[in-house]
């Protein structure tokens, strides 16, 4: 099956971005639809121009470091802003205020009508795939900034200053786009990367879900469920490496392909020794979520909990997920903890350099094992977005906030606990309708850490006093580990000795940052209808 990779320089030839912002310019990039909306293959390559940039894999393995779980080491990359608290009109981040993508949706749905099919399906189809696409984008903005500009056609920079709608008015284009691309778009993906009815319905239980909307959540998931085309992989760690790349758990994924349309961001993930800038890695916060293999949290009487060596008995997803100091790695021991090793300075000491990791972690996730990239900054990984496991925590958390624990909840749970070799839950310490709540968002931290849900979902969620939960976990030190590697240790869980920590930085978070701020010099100043969010 062809890639769609292999599709989007043609379909961005036809229908290209501007560097500059489209909304103060007129469009004069892309060639004139009088010339080229002429046959299938135009309208085709028009819609697959538009997936270009869509699923931006290297914002979504960026994205946890604007959550307590990730950090990112350069600030000039954008991210850093977003979990220290330093967000402002003239430090707006990594921004997702871009409607490029939006443009050459409209331009197929404008011009769409116009080309005569042999297949009213195939039509149909590449309608819905722009909707969805176009839906997706829509939700990006508008969740990160609360109410963007929904935007039609323009010929002059003037008519394309508008104002924002409101944050429910763009949820309405959003749904609406959405019903109509479920109703009419295929069941199975027209070719690989393209958008079918699991993703859009994926789209509308994901963002159902963020606004706290439990029964279209739920029902969105259960339609996917009803699919019957997507299971848990059996094996966790394989989703994240090049051999399952086509697993059924994937609903949707970044297309990449080596030397051709290869992905770089994971050379920026890797160790310093491996020639790699650990620009995005996991805290220790993120460690200390996960439960111990018995089930039980680190804290709780009879845990088995070792301050001292607290990678040993834990669940295995944590292993899976994050390359920790005493592992195994290429040959030889990881070791983050000692500035000296063998009388010389060992270069992954986070103070070596800056490409040493500044938490003395490490993402697996995607990275491990390196040989099987033959250049880290040019792979095959395909980035999930969307992934199955994904719609059973969503169904999950919907039920229980709608109706408290039940059968399946538990079952849900389960199928994704047991896969990666944890114990199913305990039904008497998880019996309410809030402790079962902290189960599942506990799931939804260590189940997907390090694929970019985190900061959302601090974000969504409240605590017991209303507050957002990112208000606790992104206030206060982030702090790294410190301790020695012990050689003569067998057990690579227990090689690191931990004896203390030292800060690494200190965040705020205020009610303010909910919402990302508008660039004064990129958006405010070009568009003098746009206001900027509150507090910024």
């Amino acid at each position: 099956m062809k890639r769609l990779s292999t599709y989007l320089l043609a379909g961005v030839a036809l229908l290209s971005a501007s560097c500059s912002d489209f909304l103060d310019t007129t469009p004069k990039d892309a060639l004139s639809p009088s010339t080229t909306w002429k046959t299938e293959a135009d309208a085709e390559s028009f819609v697959v121009g538009c997936y270009n940039g869509l699923l931006d894999p290297g914002s979504l393995l960026y994205l946890d470091c604007g959550s307590d779980i990730g950090y990112n080491n350069f600030p000039w990359e954008g991210w850093r802003a977003w979990g220290d608290g330093s967000l402002a009109s003239s430090n707006t981040g990594a921004s997702f205020y871009n409607f490029a993508i939006i443009r050459r949706c409209n331009t197929v749905l404008e011009n769409i009508e116009n080309v005569e099919f042999a297949s009213p399906a195939k039509k149909a189809d590449l309608i819905a795939q722009a909707k969805a696409i176009r839906a997706y984008r829509y939700f990006i903005m508008n969740w990160w900034y609360g109410g963007v500009p929904i935007i039609g056609s323009y010929t002059t920079a003037e008519e394309a200053q508008v104002p924002r709608n409101t944050e429910a008015e763009v949820r309405q284009q959003i749904a609406q786009d959405l019903d109509d691309a479920i109703a009419s778009i295929n069941a199975a993906p027209s070719a690989r990367g393209r958008i079918a009815k699991g993703a859009a319905l994926a789209i509308k239980m994901r963002e159902a879900l963020y606004y706290g909307e439990w029964e279209k959540a739920k029902g969105a998931a259960q339609e996917i469920i009803n699919l019957k085309q997507y299971e848990l992989e059996a094996d966790y760690e394989n989703l994240f490496r090049l051999s399952g790349v086509d697993s059924t758990e994937e609903i949707m994924a970044d297309q990449r392909i080596e030397n051709i349309f290869g992905l770089g961001t994971l050379g920026q993930m890797y160790n310093n020794a491996d020639a790699g800038w650990s620009s995005i890695v996991p805290t220790q916060n993120l460690v200390d979520m996960y439960e111990m293999e018995n089930g039980l949290l680190k804290e709780e009487d009879g845990s088995g909990y070792d301050a001292a060596h607290p990678f040993a008995n834990r669940d295995p997803r944590m292993d899976m997920t994050v390359l920790f100091p005493g592992q195994e790695w290429r040959g030889d021991i990881l070791n983050t903890l000692d500035e000296i090793i063998d009388g010389e300075k060992n270069i992954n000491y986070p103070l070596y350099t800056d490409n040493a990791s500044k938490t003395s972690l490490t993402w697996a996730k995607y990275l491990d094992p390196i040989d099987q990239y033959s250049n880290v900054w040019n792979t095959a990984a395909c980035v999930i977005v969307f992934r199955y496991a994904e719609v059973l925590l969503s169904w999950a958390e919907a039920e229980n906030e709608l109706n408290g624990p039940s059968a399946q909840v538990y079952d849900y749970v389960d199928a994704i606990r047991q896969r990666a070799g944890m114990p199913k839950v305990d039904r008497a310490k998880y019996a309410s309708k809030e402790t079962l709540r902290e189960l599942i968002r506990r799931e939804r931290c260590v189940e997907f850490a390090g694929e970019g849900l985190r900061r959302a979902d601090i974000l969504r969620w409240k605590d017991a006093s209303g507050k957002m939960v990112a208000e606790t976990v992104l206030n206060g030190e982030l702090k790294r580990i410190t301790g020695t590697v012990n050689y003569g240790e067998s057990d690579p869980y227990k090689r690191a000795t931990i004896s203390g920590s030292v800060l690494i930085e200190t965040r705020k978070f205020e009610p303010k940052n909910r919402y990302l701020p508008f660039s004064q010099t990129g958006v405010l100043d070009k568009n003098p209808n746009i206001e900027q969010n509150p507090g910024y």
